[in-house]
């Protein structure tokens, strides 16, 4: 098959689709693949570093996406719409719930489209979400300690505190992989923390983590009214497969938190749980409204793209095999893999964002 690996264009997504080594692997099986110039140079792989693996190096997108199957990172955006093809399979994130246009736009094209974040183990566990849910779920209390400074706008608030200086406050909304991440983070740097999550189950596997390190809280209505205005870092870290993020602190809310305090929604490409935050970008990745810092960069991971392709690439690897040895065939072959599909033949598949657009789904 043939394959294209097109260079990344959303504000410094420095990660690539395909690392060197999946190239390799893939042109071993004679699958031929073609990679814009200067695609993983970000990520810190040079065009002699593909050329070696036995990639093809090739000058422009346009190339890149005329392929068979394209392997990419992050969502077409909307000056890529035009690259995409009838009968082509598409292999990325999609977050469809949080963008119509780029769901119309599939739909329009006749692509294939299978999104990385829909594809379930029958476990129900997202395995090419997951090593991106724990890189964003660290860097979400790497940045928020980072924005408490107050040169960042932030209340000048230490996490970790001093010995007779009480440490910083941070609330984590979500129990999941990147709430679990976020916790280890904080609780890393000595902060006190709460997670909030409905599922007792989780809270209850949560205890075994962290014991007494962690104020375990169901969550409630009542009881995030309770602990958001104390926060001094919040932590959105809501997710609901397929579907938009739950909106779980209203503005009034946000409203009650200190001057200065800090939010990071990590679930921002979903839509958000945070009523008063909106996407934002590395070049841009703050604003302050209500006097609170709100930080809304919705691919986190592309900061550290050394990191973060690497980890992706181990565990989309198995699947771009699937998809390069066997074509559409595959997603009748892999259940997980078929969970995934989103677009096909001009239509909306996937149940969850179905639901989200009905007008849609045909």
């Amino acid at each position: 098959m043939k394959i294209g690996v097109p260079k990344e264009t959303k504000d410094q997504e420095f990660r690539v689709g395909l690392s060197p080594s999946s190239v390799r692997g893939l042109t071993d099986r004679n699958h031929a693949v073609y990679v814009q110039t200067s695609a993983g140079l970000g990520a810190g792989f040079t065009d002699a570093d593909y050329l070696q693996a036995g990639a093809k190096i090739v000058d422009d997108a346009a190339t890149a996406w005329d392929q068979e199957l394209v392997v990419k990172v992050k969502e077409p955006l909307p000056e890529e719409y035009h690259f995409i093809q009838k009968n082509q399979l598409l292999f990325t994130y999609l977050h469809l719930a949080a963008n119509r246009p780029l769901t119309e736009a599939l739909i329009g094209s006749g692509v294939t489209a299978i999104a990385y974040e829909t594809v379930e183990l029958p476990n129900r566990s997202l395995p090419l979400l997951t090593p991106m849910s724990i890189i964003a779920g660290r860097l979400s209390v790497q940045f928020g300690a980072r924005y408490l400074e107050r040169q960042q706008g932030g209340r000048g608030v230490l996490l970790g505190g001093v010995p007779g200086v009480q440490p910083g406050k941070v609330v984590i909304l979500g129990g999941g992989i990147v709430g679990t991440e976020a916790a280890k983070m904080a609780v890393g740097l000595g902060a006190q923390v709460q997670i909030l999550d409905v599922n007792l189950e989780r809270l209850a596997y949560l205890e075994t983590l962290f014991g007494s390190r962690v104020e375990l809280l169901y969550s409630t209505t009542s009881q995030v009214e309770a602990v958001v205005p104390r926060a001094d870092l919040l932590i959105g870290a809501v997710l609901v497969p397929g579907r938009r993020a739950p909106i779980l602190v209203g503005r009034s809310l946000v409203e009650q938190m200190r001057p200065g305090s800090v939010i990071v929604d990590v679930a921002v490409d979903q839509g958000g749980c945070i009523e008063t935050l909106r996407p934002t970008s590395h070049t841009n990745p703050t604003y302050v409204e209500a006097g609170v810092v709100h930080y809304g960069v919705p691919n986190m991971p592309g900061s550290v793209p050394w990191t973060a392709t690497q980890a992706l690439n181990n565990s989309t690897f198995p699947y771009v095999l699937k998809l390069a040895d066997k074509g559409l065939d595959a997603l009748a072959i892999d259940p997980a893999l078929a969970g995934g599909l989103n677009v096909q033949a001009h239509k909306l598949i996937h149940p969850a964002v179905r639901e989200v657009f009905p007008d849609l789904a045909g």
